[in-house]
């Protein structure tokens, strides 16, 4: 096991302090700024990224747009939400935590310390998802039967959220309470969340876990190794359909053929409801360098091209349940009640 705590995010003496997940789990690297250019580049670069994780630094970059007491405080917010919504298209969180920041600032841009009153509502919206992802693990724990084996794809832990995790909370509760005995971490093509980042998580809690290659997922099922899939997702729409990293959708299809459970951990503000149904969710694609290359290491040909999708849908129907700090919601998916 690595030994050391961590941290995803963490807002000190006026500053955002993030780690840098782009060199891990090589490099621990914390990256200190009051500049919010400076963290919508993180979040287009992937130096921070988790749906809830990113409305977190969105929120911190808003407020730290009128930090500086100028003439023009309202254009310069104008201006950073632009700015911060234009970073990645697919992630409901981040829309959402803008609308907050923008709610707060209307009610408040005649108040004497405006940047007080944006950073204290980035802070409730941090601390807000912190407990959410404690409930959800606690909710969680419902979904298991026996001592389980659980695959999982993409991160979904204290780096992509701002407590422990959605899926990953679902996970380390569990585990915590001797109900995993074994965790298989897709390595997440083309950028490799899962054997950079999940794997990382999974040292430093002490669960035992593999690495295994996306295309090994039908295999493992087929020979009953798996008794949970569970991952997160980064926009759910109303009737449940859930976007998510791509090879998600993959795993679905997997789990529903070969009669296994698949589960969806995200907190309420991953609910899109302006979104009735995934036919709607805007699908971010990426540079093809992040498939030409790896870790910077050419593979092959650049002027191959590549297909770039960063997320899937997965239907509603193939997931057995979403589970929120609300609690365990089921088919057909109604967010208003709870199992």
């Amino acid at each position: 096991m690595t030994n050391g705590d961590y941290f995803s995010v963490k807002f000190k003496d006026d500053k955002l302090v993030y780690l840098d997940q782009t060199k891990l789990p090589l490099v621990e690297e914390y990256v200190e700024t009051d500049d919010y250019e400076r963290i919508a580049l993180a979040i287009e670069r992937l130096e921070v990224r988790g749906a809830p994780l990113i409305g977190i630094c969105a929120a911190y970059a808003i407020a730290l747009s009128v930090k500086n007491d100028s003439q023009n405080i309202e254009s310069d917010f104008n201006k950073a939400c632009e700015r911060i919504q234009s970073t990645r298209p697919t992630a409901v969180n981040l829309f959402w935590a803008i609308e907050e920041m923008k709610n707060t600032f209307q009610v408040n841009k005649n108040s004497e310390n405006i940047y007080k009153t944006l950073l204290d509502r980035a802070i409730k919206i941090h601390n807000q998802d912190e407990g959410y992802c404690r409930k959800i693990g606690y909710h969680g724990l419902s979904i298991f039967k026996i001592k389980s084996n659980v695959l999982t794809h993409c991160n979904t832990g204290k780096l992509a959220t701002g407590g422990d995790g959605t899926a990953f909370s679902v996970i380390k509760t569990a585990f915590e309470n001797g109900l995993v005995n074994h965790v298989y971490a897709d390595e997440t093509r083309p950028l490799l969340q899962g054997s950079r980042l999940t794997a990382f998580e999974l040292d430093k809690c002490g669960i035992p876990f593999s690495i295994q290659t996306d295309s090994s997922a039908a295999e493992l099922l087929k020979q009953g190794k798996v008794d949970l899939v569970i991952t997160g997702a980064d926009r759910v729409a109303l009737n449940g359909d859930s976007a998510n990293k791509i090879g998600t959708y993959m795993l679905a299809v997997l789990a529903n053929y070969h009669n296994i459970p698949f589960y969806i951990a995200a907190p309420s503000t991953t609910v899109a409801k302006q979104t009735p149904s995934g036919k709607e969710i805007e699908i971010e694609y990426r540079n093809k360098n992040e498939v030409l290359f790896i870790n910077q290491n050419q593979i092959t040909h650049q002027n191959y091209d590549a297909s770039t999708p960063a997320f899937d849908v997965t239907p509603a129907h193939l997931i057995t349940g979403i589970i929120t700090e609300e609690g365990v919601y089921t088919f057909p998916y109604n967010f208003l009640v709870v199992d």
